[in-house]
């Protein structure tokens, strides 16, 4: 509100509310689409939000719940598209949510990859590791860094830092079995 405030000017004729309510709105918006658990695409959120309007609207139009098959159709979009779309609605529960055992999940899954010689056997690969690949994945996996960070701080693109990252991964499981 206080930078619709400041942004607000009143020689347009319009009212202060009718200004910032969008304002807000947006801000909100944009809070709620960073602060996600996963992030989507600004692209993805907003067919997302289509693919909700039109459910309403064909809900209404139907006097029942459309179809994937008839959003897709009215939409004129691909199914497999919808399908994917609407698979990321899926919620996600946290790896420190407690079970029964007072544990939280991530204590639980860990306990399961503590064979130290594998994990010895890890270790011994990403430190022969050619750069960039090394830093990639320190970066990656044990500084918890996004891949555009990892691009930032190497000066590549995040593509180049997604396939190397992959190629990595690959190769780590290859010699790792």
């Amino acid at each position: 509100m206080i930078e619709a405030y400041k942004n607000y000017d009143s020689s347009y004729g319009t009212k202060f509310t009718t200004y910032a309510y969008p304002y807000i709105l947006g801000s909100i918006s944009e809070y709620v689409r960073e602060n996600r658990q996963i992030k989507l695409s600004k692209d993805i959120s907003q067919l997302k939000i289509r693919i909700d309007k039109t459910k309403i609207l064909l809900a209404q139009n139907l006097m029942k719940i459309p179809t994937n098959e008839e959003i897709s159709n009215f939409l004129s979009l691909p199914l497999e598209l919808i399908s994917k779309i609407e698979s990321y609605q899926i919620s996600c529960t946290s790896l420190d949510e407690l079970t029964g055992d007072e544990l939280s999940k991530h204590e639980i899954i860990g306990d399961k990859f503590r064979d130290n010689d594998y994990l010895i056997a890890l270790k011994e690969e990403l430190e022969n590791l050619e750069e960039p690949e090394r830093t990639i994945m320190k970066e990656r996996y044990f500084e918890d860094l996004t891949q555009a960070e990892v691009a930032k701080n190497l000066g590549i693109t995040q593509v180049d830092v997604s396939r190397k990252e992959r190629k990595t991964l690959i190769k780590l499981r290859h010699k790792l079995n």
